[in-house]
């Protein structure tokens, strides 16, 4: 099982430690950014979705046009864009840019956030049935052959087809995440990655036994599963945890000015997260929640603190449990994503290969 590591790149230059100063869109930190997570060795990187920040689809165009192997993994959420559109928007963009394109698929779990760009389903299962639905048309844009009929609840496609298909056989690569027995389902039918926060070993375990289970419902082999993390490194131990600390008193000062406060409800996963929080500062090995604890979970805000190669052996621990991409980012971005890839990334590939062989598995 081959390993991937997944970068972000925001729009600009802001944390829940960093304040933004420039503008909301600013090009040239996206570039900087896009351009040092080629160079360190990421394979891909997320571009988010939100209501009111600029669209994902363009900032990936530009990702790949001044990059010329990182791929991009496109945040969407069903309901706001013909689900044949979308499909055809991705599959001219793979063509353009030599199979370098994913869809990462957010249902959403903010309904007051939703309504800011039309959403008119409260109830979330209703939502992930949607986003099913959505999935199924947008598959069948990316592999039918002939004009198809498609009769839903809330999608009716008649005589739809594309004459363009993605460069990548079978269709886009995509992610699907989210916490509910309704993402689960979903994820089981549609996902290629079914993608978690940054949780403990035991949370992982049950997660991912319950998707494996709902894709087995399906007839479909079990997706692969991505850990989303912000890892603090230092050159000791001692340091580095010295180094979260201080993390957390910036975040906690800046809080008004950055945004990052606890939101007025929480989404499954951040439901997730916050028990994780409940059992303690640090968990496991090295799994930090403070940051999750003081901004509500409201992303992906639980830390592995350490030094590259302790970090690394954590990532080679949620391997044995059947994770294979790992979605990082620090506090501080653009220098983290550079600092990642001078030796975490390079030292969990070696660690991961070397326990592939002494188990005599073959990496994909």
């Amino acid at each position: 099982m081959s390993v991937e590591f997944i970068g972000f790149i925001a729009n600009s230059n802001a944390s829940e430690t960093i304040v933004r100063q420039g503008p909301v869109l600013d090009p040239n930190y996206i570039e900087t950014v896009a351009k040092a997570h080629e160079l360190a060795g990421f394979d891909r990187a997320l571009l988010a979705f939100h209501s009111t920040t600029p669209d994902a689809l363009q900032i990936a165009q530009h990702v790949l046009t001044i990059t010329k192997k990182l791929k991009v993994m496109i945040a969407q959420r069903p309901g706001f864009t013909a689900p044949t559109l979308l499909a055809r928007q991705l599959a001219t963009l793979d063509q353009l840019y030599e199979g370098r394109v994913s869809l990462h698929v957010i249902t959403g779990g903010n309904a007051i956030e939703l309504r800011q760009d039309g959403n008119t389903l409260d109830n979330k299962d209703e939502r992930y049935a949607r986003t099913s639905e959505f999935l199924d048309i947008v598959r069948l844009e990316w592999t039918s052959e002939k004009p198809f009929n498609y009769s839903g609840k809330y999608y009716n496609v008649e005589n739809g087809f594309s004459q363009v298909k993605p460069l990548q056989k079978g269709g886009i690569y995509t992610f699907v995440g989210g916490g509910s027995d309704a993402a689960i389902e979903v994820s089981g039918k549609h996902a290629d990655t079914f993608a978690l926060w940054g949780e403990s070993y035991a949370q992982v375990r049950d997660v991912t036994g319950r998707v494996r289970a709902a894709a087995a419902k399906h007839g479909r082999p079990a997706p692969r599963f991505s850990l989303s993390v912000r890892p603090i490194l230092a050159d000791t131990e001692e340091k580095a945890w010295q180094k979260a600390e201080g993390i957390l008193e910036r975040a906690t000062a800046l809080q008004d000015q950055t945004g990052f406060r606890r939101p007025n409800h929480a989404t499954e996963g951040a439901k997730r997260l916050l028990a994780a929080a409940d059992q303690g500062a640090r968990i496991d090995k090295r799994l930090w929640t403070e940051i999750a604890k003081l901004t509500g979970a409201n992303s992906n805000t639980t830390a592995l603190v350490g030094t590259p190669e302790q970090v690394a052996e954590v990532f080679a621990d949620y391997y044995d449990l059947g994770v294979s991409h790992f979605l990082i980012r620090g506090f501080d971005p653009l220098p983290d994503a550079i600092d990642y890839g001078r030796e975490l990334i390079p030292l969990t590939r070696k660690l991961i290969a070397e326990r592939q062989g002494v188990r005599g598995e073959a990496a994909e």
